[in-house]
């Protein structure tokens, strides 16, 4: 009975991939709803009213850094190469990004500038953002006459903030997995995760505010700290999964405990852990009958880097109320980003991860046949007294039952 519970379990519910993929759509897509109150409405930080001290954006964030924390944790843990697995985290993240960052530069930049296409190519700002935006950490968020006269006037694509913290939590996951491969308990990822939790309650970010640590080139470490909590939460849940449950009730409980300490101390804590095994919890549990073609769901990354721009774009063409921006944005946004997957994504993976594939394992050789008996080996086998049966009896396969 047992066995039959197991394969029923196992038609029920999808390969935890295709979860994964189907969660950061739909974040993509919270993040782009979210998006568009402060853009029409600079007074808002988020479409949730001021009171509820919340955003969905930022909660959607959490999940994603949690779902990043547990997927890169096992892209590790399958081929624990430092340079293979590097190769791999950057051709996932910047093939994207620099498509994203050169039309904007090139195409996006020269239409919508208040200068002449002559002055805004001549200003350095245009060149810093290039140069700067693909490189990350030197993350830039203007160009020179870009979108100045929309209501938010300060990002060109604030969306890209987020990446260079994506790319210190891929930085974790390869220390930690080297610790570990020099003969480190794997417990070293619980005090790592409350280093960060600690470092977390000093810094004091939120989604309406960076932290009081300052910044590290052009991230804050406040808020990176932040996001590198629910990231380090999919880690430990990934390398003690042989040990934690993923269970459907307990999250529900986790996220119940979260509203009801919203406005206590713990709030920032029950958040990060609620949103981080919620997620983790609902990816493994997704029902096989939920699923599309992986064109239709896997262009979450391009929804996400490509979502701004468009909002920004919509709003400058005349856009200005918030709830026609949404119906609008994200649409094209998801269709820009089964774009990028179809166009940038997919084809950089085919063509260039060949070259960081695990190598097979030597074939061993094969044992020699052997050697058939001679007359007398067999002759010795075939009468020998083990092989003989007892006198006066029969062997079990004979007897009469």
């Amino acid at each position: 009975m047992a066995g039959t519970g197991k394969r029923r379990k196992l038609k029920e519910y999808a390969d935890p991939n295709i979860g994964f993929a189907w969660l950061r759509l739909f974040g993509a897509i919270t993040v782009v709803i979210d998006h568009s109150s402060p853009l029409v409405h600079p007074e808002r930080l988020t479409i949730f009213p001021a009171s509820w001290h919340a955003s969905p954006g930022y909660v959607a964030l959490m999940g994603f850094f949690a779902m990043s924390g547990w997927q890169i944790s096992d892209s590790w843990e399958r081929d624990p190469s430092w340079w293979r697995f590097s190769g791999r985290r950057l051709l996932r993240i910047l093939p994207p990004l620099l498509a994203v960052v050169f039309v904007t530069t090139f195409v996006i930049g020269p239409l919508f500038t208040s200068l002449t296409v002559g002055e805004y190519f001549a200003d350095q700002q245009t060149w810093r953002y290039l140069v700067g935006t693909s490189l990350l950490f030197l993350l830039q968020h203007l160009l020179p006459g870009v979108f100045d006269d929309n209501p938010y006037p300060w990002s060109v694509n604030g969306s890209l903030w987020t990446l260079p913290m994506e790319m210190v939590g891929y930085v974790l996951v390869l220390v930690v997995g080297l610790l570990v491969a020099f003969g480190v308990t794997r417990y070293v990822v619980l005090p790592v995760l409350a280093g960060l939790m600690v470092l977390d309650g000093m810094f004091q970010a939120t989604f309406g505010f960076q932290g009081n640590a300052g910044s590290l080139i052009e991230v804050p470490i406040g808020s990176m700290v932040s996001f590198m909590v629910p990231f380090a939460i999919g880690m430990v849940i990934h390398t003690f999964r042989d040990r934690i449950p993923l269970n459907g009730p307990a999250a529900i409980v986790l996220f119940a405990g979260w509203i009801a300490a919203h406005w206590t101390p713990l709030d920032r804590y029950l958040l990060a852990i609620s949103a981080s095994y919620g997620a983790i919890v609902i990816a493994h549990h997704w029902p096989t009958w939920f699923k599309a073609d992986g064109r239709l769901v896997f262009g979450s990354y391009g929804l996400y880097i490509w979502a701004f721009p468009v909002q920004q774009m919509i709003i400058a063409a005349g856009v200005h109320n918030q709830w026609v921006l949404m119906a609008l944005a994200v649409p094209a946004a998801y269709l820009c980003g089964v774009a990028s997957w179809c166009l940038v994504e997919a084809p950089t993976q085919r063509r260039l991860r060949k070259y960081l594939v695990k190598p097979k394992p030597p074939r061993q050789p094969r044992p020699p046949s052997p050697r058939p008996p001679s007359f007398a080996e067999a002759d010795t086998v075939r009468f020998s007294p083990v092989a003989r049966p007892p006198a006066g009896r029969r062997p079990p396969s004979m007897r009469v039952r």
